[in-house]
């Protein structure tokens, strides 16, 4: 191979459209492809080449930062944060829900580039919880103390749907019980008040973007249960998926206490 011939590992491809791009074709993908080829044209050009084959740990002085890696988000999973799986117009992805609570007087507080329906479903899973304080063994004083807050990074990236509701009751009972979440786990469903988890759309699509980010537990709706089995084997392999039409025994499993 001519040094002046590029080779583009098939890691380094993977690391292009998982840290930089964001879309339904290819056009991003396409530039940052050209930006590549652009550099180590120049490098070629002032006798700097070294090697035709463009590596992951370039990458990041061509290109820049990453603007979408996860990873270390997923290593530093704290109470209160929870993953969430999301259908957007350019496909799947995972979506961290992050809650806390301060003294106050038991205000609701969103932020985020979030809809209405994404807003109510928050609404939903906090009137559950002091609904519930008793079974979670939640002081409801507390709920009356406490100022509630709620945050979904990447205000950039419009929010909306209902499917977030089990994503969100588990971060907030996750910071009123100061209980750790399962790890490596992501979830989407939505709810209602009497303590259902009813189904949702986009499942192929949150699921290659839990795969994608190398989680392995999946909680679903029990009615997309068909959904997943539809979906080519290649796909779910090595996934763990667990399913539930209830909170109650979605959250139990969420903190690790079935039986």
């Amino acid at each position: 191979m001519e040094k002046t011939q590029l080779l583009f590992p098939d890691e380094t491809i993977n690391r292009i459209i998982s840290d930089y791009k964001r879309e339904a074709g290819v056009l991003v993908l396409e530039k940052q492809l050209a930006k590549v080829v652009r550099h180590r044209t120049f490098q070629t050009v002032n006798n700097e080449i070294t090697s035709s084959t463009i590596n992951e740990k370039e990458l990041a002085e061509i290109l820049g930062v990453p603007l979408y890696k996860r990873e270390k988000d997923l290593e530093t999973m704290v109470n209160g944060v929870a993953i969430g799986l999301a259908w957007t117009p350019v496909g799947g992805d995972i979506l961290f829900i992050e809650t806390a609570v301060s003294d106050g007087k038991g205000n609701l507080t969103i932020t985020g580039n979030l809809g209405d329906v994404m807003k109510e479903s928050a609404t939903i899973a906090y009137e559950y919880i002091k609904v519930h304080a008793k079974d979670f063994d939640i002081d409801s004083q507390d709920l009356k103390d406490k100022d509630v807050y709620i945050h979904v990074p990447e205000g950039a990236t419009p929010k909306d749907g209902p499917s977030a509701g089990i994503t969100l009751l588990t971060a907030l009972l996750s910071t009123f019980s100061n209980k750790p979440i399962r790890e490596n786990t992501a979830m989407t469903g939505e709810i209602t008040l009497r303590g259902k988890i009813t189904p949702v759309g986009g499942i192929k699509e949150k699921i290659l973007a839990a795969k994608k980010a190398n989680i392995k537990t999946i909680v679903l709706p029990l009615a997309n249960k068909s959904d997943v089995e539809d979906i080519e084997k290649e796909y779910v392999e090595g996934l763990d998926f667990h399913y539930f039409d209830n909170m109650t025994e979605a959250l139990r499993f969420n903190f690790k206490m079935e039986g």
